[in-house]
Formats: C-alpha cells, sequence, structure tokens
C-alpha cells in the first residue's frame, strides 16, 4: 500500500517529533558506543547493523518506541462523563488525531496534567491486561470552580497509566472582574482547591470511592519556568483514610505565562494566614456548640439520647458541621421540577459505608458531593443531602431530618416547610413524599387521628445550609411532632451567624465547593434495545436448558412499552396515565381463548444477567419465563430513562401468552 507524496512526509514529520520527544537519537549513540566497547573491541570486526538492531531490542528501545507510536491518545478535553461500562486495554482503531483546544488569549488557565501513578501496592501483583481483556481500572474526576473533569479510564496497576491534561479557567467571582485576566495577585485570593476524586470500576462495572484529595495548587504562583511538578500521596477513605492508596504526579503550568511570579514567602505567608482564619473560625464555632449543647441538656437529661447531629464525618475522616454539607444548588436545564429532582436523587444507588468486622454497627460517612456524583451510589446522609440540595435550588424551604425509622435504624430524611405550614416528607431513597399530619394525643378518644404512612418513628434534629434546630419537645416521636420551627420551646435554634461564620461558601478553606450536575451521556434508546437482545438471550437459553422452545412474539414486546412508560411517569409525578390504551392494546394483542400474563420490574443498573438472576428470584417472573402450554408466545420490552450524572431508571416487563387447554 503506497501513500501520496503528502502524506507520507507528514507521517515522517510524526514520526520525527514523537523520536524528537522521547529523545531517540541519544539513547541509539548510547547503545552504539556500548555495544562498541563491548563486542567490537576484542575481535576488531566489523559491526553489523543487524548486531546494532539486536543491541536496540535488547535494551528494550524498539519496544518503547512501539509503545509509544501505537499508544498515543489524545489529550482528554472538558468531561463527559463516561458509562460505567468496564473498560478494557485501549488501543487506538484510528489513527491517533491530536485534539485542538481554543483558548481565550484574554482568559487565564491551569493546566494540570497527571504525568502517572506509583506505588499503588494494592495492585503490585496485578498482571497486565491483555489486549481486549476485561480489566478492573482507576477514573480521576476533578472539579474546580464549577467546571468538571474526568480522565480515560487506566488498567489498575502498581504503576497505573494515567496520561491526561485538563484545562481549568481561573477566574474571579467579583462582579466587573470576571471578564479581566487574573494576574498572580489575585489568583493568590482563590482559595478554591482542585479537588480529585479516585474512582475504581472492577470488571462488572461497580464503582467504588478509592481516595479523595484537595489539590492546593497556588504553589505554581511562585514557581521558577512558571511550572511545577508534585508527588500527591492518596489516602485511603472511611476507616482506611489514614492508609497510602498511592502516589500520583502531577505537573501545573499556567497559561499564558505570567508576567511575574511571586515569591514563595509571599504565597507561604498566604497559606498561613488562611490556615489561621480557618482554625480561629472552628474554634470559636466548637466553643459555641457545646455551650449550646449544654443549654439543650439543661431542658431535659433524655435529650442526651436524641439523633442531635452538629458534626459528621466525610470519606477523609475530618468532622464538618453537618449545615456544610447542604447548599441551594439549581440543576440548569437537567432537571424541570422538584418531584423530578426527587427521581433522580432514588436512581442513584444506594450502598451503606463499609464496615470492617462484625457487630452490626453503621460505618459514619458523609461523602462530599462530588464523591457521591462520580460513584453514583452513596448513604441515605448522600442521598438526602443533594435531594436537600436541590430542592432548596428549585426556592423551597427544605431541610434535612435526622431520626430513626423501624426498630430504631438510624435514618436520614428530607422535609420541605410550605407557606401555609404544610409539611411534606421526602424520602430521598424511593422518591416517594408524605404529608405529615401530628396525631394530637390531647384530643378525646372519640376523635378520629390520622394514621401515619411514613416509615419514620423519631426525629432530633433538621437543619440547612442556614439553620440547625434540635427537638426539645416532650416526645420525639414524628407521628405527635409539632414543626413549628419558630417556636423555641418545641425547637431549640442555633445562631444563624455562628453557622454562617463557618458554612457558608468562602467561609473557610476546608469547605469543598459544590460541583455542578452533568448531564448523562447514555443514549436511552440504544441502552434500551442492547438490554432487551441480552435479556433475549438469556431467557432463550434459560427455556433451552429446560427442554423447552421459545417464540417471540415482537408486536406483544412492543405493546408493552405504554406500560412502562406510565410506571416511570407515575414515579416521577405521582400521576397514572394511559392505562386504559394499555389494557385495550392487551386485549387485542391476546386472542379469545389465550391468557396474558405479564411481570414489571424496576432497576437503577444495566446489567442483564445480575437483572435476570434477580427477576428470577420471583415466582411471578419464573412462572413467566418458564411458561409451558400450547401456542406459548413470549415478550420482554425494556426501557431506560436516562438522568443527570447517567443515572438512569430500566424497567423491564416479561410477559407471555398461551393458549388455555383447561
Amino acid at each position: 500500500m503506497s501513500l501520496p507524496p503528502g502524506k507520507a512526509s507528514e507521517l515522517k514529520q510524526i514520526i520525527h517529533q514523537q523520536l524528537t520527544r522521547m529523545d531517540v537519537h541519544s539513547r541509539i549513540r548510547e547503545v552504539l558506543g556500548e555495544t562498541i566497547r563491548e563486542e567490537l573491541a576484542p575481535q576488531h570486526q566489523q559491526l553489523s547493523e543487524e548486531d546494532l538492531m539486536k543491541a536496540l531490542i535488547r535494551r528494550g528501545i524498539i519496544d518503547d518506541v512501539v509503545k509509544e507510536l501505537n499508544f498515543m491518545t489524545d489529550m482528554n478535553d472538558r468531561e463527559v462523563t463516561s458509562t460505567p461500562k468496564p473498560s478494557t486495554h485501549f488501543v487506538d482503531q484510528q489513527p491517533p488525531v491530536l485534539k485542538k483546544t481554543s483558548i481565550d488569549p484574554t482568559r487565564r488557565y491551569l493546566y494540570l496534567q497527571v504525568l502517572g501513578g506509583k506505588a499503588f501496592l494494592e495492585h503490585l501483583q496485578e498482571p497486565e491486561p491483555l489486549p481486549g481483556q476485561v480489566c478492573s481500572t482507576f477514573t480521576l474526576c476533578l472539579h474546580f470552580r464549577n467546571q468538571r473533569f474526568r480522565s480515560k479510564p487506566a488498567p489498575c496497576a502498581c504503576e497505573p497509566d494515567f496520561s491526561d491534561g485538563f484545562l481549568l479557567e481561573v477566574y474571579k467571582d467579583s462582579l466587573g472582574e470576571g471578564s479581566k485576566m487574573a494576574d498572580a495577585t489575585t489568583m493568590l485570593s482563590i482559595c478554591d482547591p482542585v479537588h480529585i476524586v479516585l474512582i475504581k470500576t472492577d470488571t462488572s462495572g461497580e464503582t467504588t470511592l478509592a481516595a479523595s484529595y484537595f489539590l492546593e495548587w497556588r504553589s505554581v504562583l511562585c514557581a521558577e519556568n512558571r511550572v511545577t511538578t508534585v508527588a500527591v500521596e492518596l489516602f485511603g477513605v472511611g476507616t482506611e483514610s489514614k492508609v497510602s492508596v498511592g502516589v500520583l504526579d502531577i505537573k501545573l503550568e499556567m497559561y499564558p505565562k505570567l508576567n511575574k511570579t511571586l515569591s514563595q514567602e509571599i504565597v507561604n505567608t498566604q497559606f498561613a494566614l488562611e490556615r489561621q482564619k480557618t482554625a480561629e473560625k472552628e474554634r470559636l464555632f466548637l466553643v459555641y456548640a457545646k455551650q449550646w449543647w449544654r443549654e439543650y441538656l439543661q431542658i431535659r437529661p433524655s435529650h442526651n439520647t436524641r439523633l442531635v447531629k452538629i458534626f459528621a464525618q466525610d470519606e477523609n475522616g475530618i468532622n464538618r458541621p453537618v449545615c456544610s454539607y447542604v447548599r441551594p444548588l439549581r440543576a440548569g436545564r437537567l432537571l424541570d421540577t422538584p418531584r423530578q429532582a426527587a427521581r433522580f436523587v432514588s436512581v442513584l444507588g444506594y450502598e451503606r459505608a463499609p464496615v470492617i468486622g462484625g457487630g452490626g454497627g453503621k460505618q459514619e460517612q458523609w461523602c462530599t458531593l462530588l464523591a457521591f456524583l462520580c460513584r453514583n451510589k452513596g448513604d441515605c446522609e448522600d442521598h438526602a443531602n443533594l435531594l436537600c440540595s436541590l430542592l432548596l435550588g428549585f426556592g423551597l424551604d427544605a431541610f434535612i431530618c435526622v431520626g430513626t425509622k423501624a426498630k430504631g435504624v438510624p435514618h436520614t430524611w428530607v422535609m420541605t416547610y410550605g407557606i401555609d405550614g404544610t409539611v411534606t416528607f421526602w424520602e430521598s431513597l424511593t422518591g416517594h413524599r408524605y404529608i405529615h399530619n401530628p396525631i394530637k394525643p390531647d384530643d378525646p378518644p372519640a376523635v378520629e387521628q390520622p394514621k401515619p404512612l411514613y416509615p419514620y418513628r423519631t426525629i432530633g434534629c433538621v437543619f440547612n445550609h442556614q439553620k440547625f434546630l434540635a427537638n426539645c419537645q416532650p416526645s420525639e416521636a414524628v407521628e405527635v411532632c409539632v414543626f413549628d420551627l419558630h417556636d423555641e420551646s418545641k425547637w431549640k435554634p442555633m445562631s444563624g451567624e455562628a453557622i454562617k461564620s463557618v458554612c457558608s461558601p468562602g467561609a473557610t478553606t476546608v469547605l469543598p465547593p459544590f460541583p455542578p450536575l452533568c448531564a448523562s451521556v447514555i443514549d436511552a434508546a440504544t441502552t434500551s434495545n442492547e438490554l432487551e437482545l441480552q435479556l433475549r438471550v438469556l431467557v432463550a437459553e434459560h427455556r433451552k436448558d429446560l427442554g423447552f422452545a421459545t417464540v417471540w412474539d415482537d408486536q406483544l414486546s412492543y405493546v408493552l412499552s405504554p406500560a412502562l412508560a406510565a410506571y416511570e411517569l407515575e414515579r416521577t409525578t405521582g400521576v397514572s396515565s394511559g392505562n386504559e390504551e394499555f389494557q385495550d392494546a392487551i386485549r387485542r394483542a391476546v386472542p379469545d381463548g389465550h391468557t396474558f400474563k405479564g411481570f414489571p420490574i424496576h432497576f437503577v443498573y444495566r446489567n442483564a444477567r445480575r437483572a435476570f438472576a434477580t427477576c428470577l428470584r420471583s415466582p411471578f417472573c419464573e412462572e413467566i419465563v418458564c411458561c409451558r402450554g400450547d401456542q406459548v408466545r413470549l415478550a420482554v420490552r425494556v426501557r431506560v430513562f436516562a438522568y443527570p450524572e447517567s443515572a438512569c431508571a430500566v424497567w423491564i416487563m416479561f410477559a407471555c401468552k398461551y393458549r388455555c387447554v383447561l
């Protein structure tokens, strides 16, 4: 195969640039010198080209060059959140094309380049994956001043091959200054860190939070040549927050180049002042919180057993005021209503923080929002914090409730307080809403009391980003609780100024900024088709093992679609619609003398084999899948509904029709 002269010269230029970048020429000269000294000197014979090639191959230089040319991938741009599909070894099918990023010359950018990882000792014995082999991967997620990025997945290894660059815009929030290019002095006052989250994805697509780190980037402002390289040691999360996970080599560079750099002394002084200011605010709040708690216990000694939670540990084991985990969060065009927001939060996976050892205790871990969103699952506190933040963004008066549900299990949920005093509970794990009508114990027995439909038993406190109130009513039972939050005889408030001093945005340098939500990258129609085809294969294989033939009815499968759409609409809005049309269509699709059976089920993951195994545990579904009789026709329909952060609601319906012979 011959190339046009223009293409050939272009290819030669690319290869020449790559060899120059790798400094191959000097390495060849070194090998040539060593070979002449070792092999030519004793015999004084002629050194052939073949001998030189053998020497280069023996020292691995040829392999290095080929690897660099084959595996060079383009630099990652702004994040498009990837699906949690397991990644394989990466070999570009198409010739690599380096993406060019348009840089506004009037803006200031921080170029953060991850050069690689090392000392990930947990994966010391991990074999190198073969091309095409599915393997566990690491993914880096970054957030900086309302910008989010995601690296390409790198196979898990002792030295994972991270090689991504991220262009972060550095800007000032002040009105009138947002369009100006930030100078070194201005950037020194921007104390927002770069939040780096490391996610591990196993071969089945399950994600685990491996590390969470806040990178102080302003050291580049005093670096020589305006470039600095830092080694970042990542630590584990939760109970492993003191255990090293690995080290990232990160290069920081400013674009355009700074006209002048700051002295190391000025930068260090700024850091010291910020730490001192934060420590003083935290100390004063702690003193106030202790005094407030003493006053609360003096009201009634039994208050000591109530769930009044003032501080909570994040994934790094750092105690922070609970009010700092909530903040008004606007979803832009991604979510249109509060109920849609509740549905979105409910389809994010639920997983309790892991506990080492037995005893049935619960490990406390309130994740930062970025860690929760990147992992796409979390505990009930993470769900409640996100839902409360979204409801606040929609302009509702929302609070987190801390209490217990059945059997005294600690739980958190969300409450909204209406203008007319209506109290609505929102269960963040399911999206269900409950109107609270308190029971009045003083009423005569003849008066009928409302029966609570919610699962909550007791409540200790409520809070949001501005308020914290502890329940000081005689009973902590939710059913008799009166939510008149302005009545200090029923709810003891904390000082709003005290909360603001440590929980408002920018109040302290240790508060992680809230990231924006990202749009889904899931193609709902394509994913629905893929899952449906996989389920058909699984059903056919299962029936074949039982000795049954499988005949599919495509029309019946299609007719099931309106039912799945109606189920999702009901979960989102609470309104059921379209049932009459669905029933009419089913009656027309099922002939006289035939029986129809259907089984709908809902999942929040996209693993067909796992979903099918779960379905078979239901006797109703097993009866349909294993149906036997005369003129048996099977149907299956899958409908995937995509939400922000690539979360999804998956509805599956199995159905069959057969001729009754009895």
